[in-house]
């Protein structure tokens, strides 16, 4: 990571399996990295304090909140965004899942619910349904109940 100024800092990194090359300002969130100047607006505003999960996205394989994370704090990492879930073939299973479970509202946790669960089944590829309730605790969502969020994980996993 190299200052080109004292208003940005260089940033190189791979995002969905691109790789990207960016002057970010030194105090933007990853959120609005990916948001404002990616233009990849899966990844949702909630609480900017990183309690509500909306933001959530995977960095080299850990699951965090955007909204914590600088976008300067991703150089030489790998980002991975709801948006790098569907291949041209088709949703991901729990995308589907989701969808076939009517595990999704007004939208504005699912991606996050998506990117952590995602994050589970990567490292755990058969969690019982306590695991995956412990897993998603950070995520939260005001419409749906989490029951069925909980069944199209479950779902994924058949």
């Amino acid at each position: 990571m190299t200052t080109n100024s004292p208003s940005k800092v260089h940033v190189t990194t791979t995002i969905n399996g691109q790789q990207h090359e960016l002057l970010v300002p030194p105090y933007m969130s990853l959120l609005d990295t990916l948001r404002e100047l990616i233009g990849l607006t899966g990844t949702k505003e909630g609480c900017l304090d990183g309690n509500c999960g909306a933001c959530t996205v995977s960095v080299d394989g850990r699951i965090v909140d955007s909204c914590l994370v600088l976008g300067a704090e991703v150089n030489g990492k790998n980002v991975n965004t709801v948006e790098g879930m569907a291949t041209p073939e088709g949703l991901h299973p729990l995308q589907q899942a989701f969808l076939e479970e009517a595990a999704l509202q007004c939208g504005i946790c699912t991606p996050g619910f998506l990117v952590a669960a995602k994050g589970l089944l990567d490292n755990e590829p058969s969690p019982s349904e306590g695991r995956i309730r412990h897993w998603l605790a950070g995520n939260l969502c005001r419409c749906t109940g989490y029951d069925k969020i909980v069944r199209a994980v479950q779902k994924a996993i058949d």
